[in-house]
């Protein structure tokens, strides 16, 4: 995991600090979603198929804010719909590395290059831009042409700039270990992204597409081959070694969602940002009202083919910093 050491170290602080104080339930990063329009209409989402009224609204600064002070995380990824579409998103961004929180601000890159200087680089920032693929797949992905050619120039603009670039990839059935190895050495050694993140599809229940989602045993078959001969140790991959060998099947863990809780305008998700089974007010409420024992893969028929980090790399960070081996493990492989 090639997280950076004032990161590490922070994270390391705030684990004990949870176990000094005997919480078992608490947030390694908040998905925060200001807003659900979007100027794509990917097939893997379905963010944008709420009703025309609900992707008129945008969420206040003072709410969102609020909200990441409530629960305590010290990390936030700010997803949508599309960020870069809230009038405000610049100030929410300002406000969190302000409280020295980890900002991940997730976008397409699209309206990059006309927002860039309503941003300044810091150490808690990062943009997170979305690359599914090379040139034809992505495009495929997002149902338009030209954007893979554009993500990448402001991915090139944003680095000139001395701003810190992440990229996130989902990979589906219709990739190969060949397509997984194309677009990673891309990213890695072309682009030369700072850390780059990596997801098996989920089936979506609102996502226009749903044929084309990973089963666990594709996933772990996609991620074993692409992972060999070394690769895996010579991409920039923003997870610990544990999750990736989840991801090959060498290791299993249990579904801990309350670790990446979402919120969005709705309020604070049940379970997580992926399954929607109502919403409530408070982070105390979730994690009180939340039968989390009823969900993860073997418990809950939606999740049975679910691999995604958001309930699977709380689980590995949590194991990692639980392991004097795989805590000397993840500084040997970052």
């Amino acid at each position: 995991m090639t997280m950076p050491l004032r990161q590490s170290v922070r994270i390391g602080t705030y684990l004990l600090r949870q176990k000094i104080r005997g919480r078992t339930k608490f947030p390694l990063l908040v998905e925060l979603e200001p807003l659900f329009a979007c100027n794509l209409k990917c097939a893997g989402c379905g963010k944008i198929q709420q009703p025309a009224d609900v992707l008129k609204q945008r969420m206040g600064v003072e709410q969102a804010v609020a909200a990441i002070e409530e629960c305590g995380a010290p990390m936030v990824s700010i997803a949508g719909g599309e960020p870069l579409m809230h009038p405000q998103i610049d100030e929410i961004v300002r406000q969190l590395v302000a409280r020295k929180k980890f900002v991940f601000l997730c976008t397409n890159a699209l309206l990059l290059p006309k927002k860039l200087d309503k941003f300044t680089p810091s150490d808690y920032f990062r943009w997170v831009v979305h690359i599914d693929g090379l040139r034809e797949r992505h495009d495929e992905s997002v149902s338009k042409e030209g954007v893979f050619d554009e993500a990448v120039a402001a991915i090139k603009m944003a680095q000139e700039r001395g701003f810190k670039v992440n990229t996130n990839t989902t990979f589906f059935n219709t990739d190969t270990p060949q397509t997984v190895i194309e677009v990673l050495d891309f990213l890695n050694d072309e682009l030369n992204i700072d850390d780059m993140q990596i997801s098996p599809g989920y089936a979506y229940e609102k996502a226009p597409d749903q044929e084309h989602f990973l089963g666990v045993q594709e996933t772990r078959e996609l991620f074993r081959k692409a992972f060999a001969d070394g690769r895996r140790k010579r991409w920039r991959l923003m997870h610990t070694p544990l999750f990736l060998d989840f991801l090959e099947g060498k290791e299993e863990f249990e579904c801990t969602a309350w670790g990446i809780p979402s919120y969005s305008l709705f309020g604070w998700q049940k379970p997580c940002y992926l399954m929607s089974d109502g919403y409530v007010e408070t982070y105390k409420e979730l994690i009180e009202t939340t039968e989390w024992e009823k969900y993860g893969r073997g418990k809950d028929p939606r999740c049975a083919n679910c691999m995604a980090h958001c309930g699977y790399e709380p689980s590995a960070v949590i194991a990692t910093m639980s392991s004097l081996t795989q805590g000397i493990r993840a500084l040997r492989e970052s």
